[in-house]
């Protein structure tokens, strides 16, 4: 069922549309659960902001590089069918996986702002720490809204689909409670 969008609809999807390029992919889900995780581990063990920035970001670049890796051996050899079907070669395979890559880089820029305001003591470290992990709770929800408003599925069915994408961070969200 198709439904009508409105105003605010319309905005939202302006939003996503200017961040797609490097947030709004699948990557990005991906890079989103992956840095909740680490927030929710490296948080729960009361370590500093700081501590647990280093390790978000030590790993997602780790994770980013074995994606773009793994894409780029997926990708040479294929044949490119906007090329007329030659054959992809090393670079344009590395090229497209690093583009293809890109949200998961992206997805650990707010939860990395929280952090970062916590290492520099504008707010205190556990606030940063929770405000990191919530974020992404926030993030998978616009991207779970989007998906379903792009689809123009009811308002009911895209906040359900908010709250399904954003339960894999409210999984971390709760995990950090119990191990707290």
């Amino acid at each position: 069922m198709n439904t009508p969008r409105n105003v605010a609809d319309d905005g939202i999807l302006r939003v996503h549309r200017a961040l797609r390029p490097g947030f709004g992919t699948e990557a990005a889900v991906y890079g989103t659960i992956l840095v909740s995780g680490l927030v929710a581990v490296s948080s729960a063990h009361g370590e500093t902001s700081l501590v647990v920035l280093v390790t978000v970001a030590v790993t997602v670049l780790v994770f980013w590089g074995a994606h773009v890796y793994a894409g780029t051996v997926a990708r040479v050899g294929d044949s490119d069918e906007r090329e007329g079907g030659e054959v992809v070669g090393v670079r344009k395979a590395f090229a497209a996986s690093v583009k293809h890559s890109l949200g998961m880089l992206s997805s650990a820029l707010v939860p990395a702002v929280f952090l970062l305001a916590g290492t520099t003591r504008v707010i205190p470290d556990g606030l940063a720490n929770d405000l990191a992990l919530w974020s992404g709770v926030v993030i998978l929800a616009f991207l779970g809204y989007v998906a379903f408003l792009r689809r123009g599925s009811s308002p009911l069915t895209r906040i359900l689909g908010a709250l399904g994408t954003a339960s894999f961070g409210i999984v971390f969200v709760v995990l950090k409670a119990l191990v707290h």
